[in-house]
């Protein structure tokens, strides 16, 4: 029976002392190209996506590519090939291939070659090989607060499950898998509960055992590694364990002292402010900053602020020129 000849340099656009690492860059630009995700629709697309998937099959295989590459002067013909005697359906076990996502429907020229399917026996071990699966990476964001405090929070993210039509495969009756469009996996949504310690940081990355990827064959799951960002507080900005807030004052309060009320991460603290404070004056708390991660807590530091009424009453006007015709103080001289 003849077949056309397929040419796998060619399509990949790769010469044919190309490198195998030649012949992968070659096939995940072409992938990206004609990715039915990326065309969808597109019929013309989709069997290019096809036609390359089957085409990097063979050339990143040794054993296959060294088949296919003593087909000799025949591979120049580009027209129809009858393969030699002892070609007809070999079974080449290709269970290791993984690069491609999905594809099906291979040709009837690859068939003729390397045959249309693995052995049953070959499918099983494949299958029931148990192998971890892949990690999964992603953001959470946090209030300061949340952060500070640690807990439990939620997440969701998106896992992957075996396209139930295809089983995996890529395709269905020799067609690329119109569910999974030839990927043999499909995303699926997923949420968890995940404990965060007390003193996370931006860009601190926690580790969740086992909340990964599946495994296949049995295999554990991946493990989930979330890296925080933590939103912007409206009022405190954020020095390793220390914070630092601003609190205004009035110019009596400066010049007297006062006992007034200032923000802190658990809620309100009272703060004593000495006689004769200045504006920019930069006031410590001890042990009022965020939690640490080894126990312990940083400090927060309460920048003064000097207020004027912007607004003042015939009163308050006549007590300050009251106090500029009486005192002596000048900050200029």
């Amino acid at each position: 029976m003849a077949v056309r000849f397929k040419d796998y340099y060619e399509v990949l656009g790769v010469k044919r002392d190309a490198t195998e690492n030649q012949v992968r860059q070659a096939f995940r630009k072409l992938a990206r190209k004609y990715h039915p995700d990326v065309n969808p629709g597109n019929a013309s697309a989709e069997e290019k996506f096809k036609e390359i998937n089957e085409a990097y099959e063979v050339l990143s295989d040794a054993e296959k590519r060294k088949r296919y590459d003593r087909l000799g002067p025949n591979w120049k013909n580009g027209a129809e090939f009858t393969p030699p005697p002892g070609w007809g359906r070999v079974k080449v076990d290709y269970s290791g291939f993984e690069e491609p996502s999905g594809g099906g429907g291979f040709s009837d020229f690859f068939e003729f070659l390397f045959g249309s399917s693995r052995s049953s026996d070959q499918e099983q071990s494949r299958r029931s090989k148990p192998t971890k699966g892949k990690n999964i990476e992603t953001e959470m964001a946090l209030s300061l607060e949340n952060a500070h405090l640690g807990g439990r929070h939620r997440i969701t993210i998106q896992d992957t499950r075996t396209c139930p039509v295809c089983r995996g495969t890529g395709s269905t009756g020799g067609v690329v898998c119109t569910s999974c469009r030839g990927a043999g996996r499909l995303l699926t949504p997923r949420t968890i509960d995940v404990n965060i310690p007390p003193g996370a940081r931006d860009g601190s990355v926690i580790k969740v055992s086992k909340q990964g990827h599946r495994g296949a064959g049995g295999g554990e799951p991946g493990d989930l590694y979330i890296k925080l960002k933590i939103d912007p507080h409206p009022t405190f900005t954020v020095s390793g364990d220390d914070i630092t807030t601003e609190v205004p004052i009035t110019p009596w309060e400066a010049v007297l002292g006062a006992s007034i009320e200032a923000p802190a991460i658990d809620g309100k603290i009272e703060l004593k402010v000495p006689a004769g404070a200045q504006g920019g004056q930069r006031l410590r708390l001890r042990g009022q900053g965020l939690n640490k991660r080894g126990g312990g807590r940083g400090d927060e530091y309460v920048k003064l602020k000097i207020v004027v009424p912007s607004k003042p009453t015939e009163e308050e006007k006549s007590l300050f020129k009251e106090m500029a015709e009486t005192s002596r103080f000048n900050p200029r001289r």
